[in-house]
């Protein structure tokens, strides 16, 4: 046994002396303190739940410890997660996000900004919505629609289940009508932008709008060559 522990006695003599020159180095170096930005990663969201609710993608951290191993922390290397597998539909905090930042045992993460995050799922909804055709601007005088028709005249939905809730129609990108005197199709874009929802089929359809001919009314004007029927009185002569 005494003859495994002296076997290059001085070799590992040599290796304790680095290490403690290294490790004097280390603690005894100026200490500083350096800010990073570190994206922030949702991982294992559940199949059918959906995040309903704003997450930071950023978080702000102070880092503090030895100038050389912060000035050999380069920031595109730190990144946080949070882990959502196996929750259910709710809110749910996370705490201690630097627990699973991978910098040296040295460095100390001594600010941490926001120090937590909350992440809200909700369940995915589906729904059949009608489609409601906007028009901009006025058709030539005289003409007036008549009526419009979108093919199809449905759109599917999907999302947040709140937010599916909520909605009970679909709008077109407004469709300008300026001048326009005959019936016409066109495909138009449908304008939805939910905020934890979105279209979940055809983004498009095709809109018919038939217009109809409606005279001006012409009011009636005053007639001067009609007679009065007032009596005309003749001029008296003077013998």
């Amino acid at each position: 046994m005494l003859q495994l522990i002296t076997r290059n006695w001085h070799l590992k003599l040599l290796s304790l002396i680095f290490a403690t020159l290294l490790w004097l180095f280390v603690t005894g170096e100026q200490r500083a303190e350096v800010g990073y930005s570190v994206p922030l990663e949702l991982k294992n969201v559940p199949a059918d739940l959906i995040v309903a609710n704003e997450v930071p993608s950023l978080v702000n951290l102070r880092i503090s410890g030895p100038r050389t191993l912060l000035s050999n922390l380069e920031s595109s290397s730190l990144s946080l997660s949070v882990d959502l597998r196996g929750l259910e539909p709710g809110l749910t905090t996370f705490k201690r996000l630097d627990e699973n930042l991978n910098i040296p045992s040295a460095l100390k993460v001594v600010r941490l900004s926001p120090s937590y995050v909350e992440v809200k799922l909700e369940r995915i909804r589906e729904k059949s919505v009608p489609v409601t055709v906007v028009l901009t601007g006025e058709p030539m005088p005289g003409q007036k629609v008549l009526a419009t028709v979108a093919t199809p005249d449905r759109a599917s939905i999907r999302g947040a289940e709140s937010e599916v809730k909520r909605i009970d129609h679909v709008e077109t990108e407004p469709l300008d009508i300026a001048g326009i005197r005959e019936d016409f199709i066109m495909t138009v874009p449908v304008n939805f932008r939910g905020t934890y929802t979105e279209l979940s089929d055809k983004k498009t359809v095709e809109v018919e709008v038939h217009f109809v001919y409606e005279p001006p009314i012409e009011m009636d004007q005053p007639d001067d060559s009609v007679e009065s029927d007032a009596p005309s009185v003749a001029p008296s002569s003077v013998n």
